[in-house]
């Protein structure tokens, strides 16, 4: 599979893509484990659709020392019982910011209190960011059929 464009390659994107690198970079830097942090990427691309992202999220997560069982559960997370309070609160608020369309109301305020309940105003920032730059990066990469298997941990750092 060939990516529609190569965002390395194409002068028009590089110019933009040099400061979408530089957000991620940014919201990755914000005060939130990077465990949860990796978590919530996965699970929103899981829920996206996109490769590319699962791909790089899932081998970030495991090069940090995350475990293949929780890798593997994050898709049925509510099930599962290898996630704390505040990382289920935080896959909870990732699946309703990204799944707007389907809950037509966004976050609901339970989840936004359930969330509040382990995470303060500035880690709930970086978690808004988060989800909100993993929903962008997941359509520049499903829009361009960017391809996934080839990546290598910490590529893209």
């Amino acid at each position: 599979m060939n990516a529609r464009l190569d965002y390395f390659t194409n002068p028009a994107v590089g110019k933009a893509l040099k400061y979408f690198m530089a957000c991620g970079r940014e919201v990755k830097a914000l005060p939130l484990p990077a465990t949860t942090q990796e978590l919530v990427a996965l699970r929103v691309s899981q829920i996206n659709g996109c490769a590319a992202c699962i791909d790089m999220h899932t081998k970030d997560a495991a090069a940090a020392g995350e475990s293949a069982v929780r890798l593997n559960l994050v898709v049925a997370w509510r099930e599962a019982t290898v996630f704390s309070d505040a990382e289920r609160a935080a896959l909870a608020l990732a699946e309703q910011g990204t799944r707007t369309a389907d809950a037509g109301t966004g976050v609901d305020d339970d989840t936004w209190a359930y969330a509040a309940k382990f995470y303060d105003e500035e880690q709930l920032t970086a978690l808004v960011m988060l989800v909100s730059f993993m929903n962008a990066v997941n359509r520049l990469n499903i829009i361009t059929q960017q391809p996934a298997g080839d990546y290598e941990p910490g590529q893209f750092h």
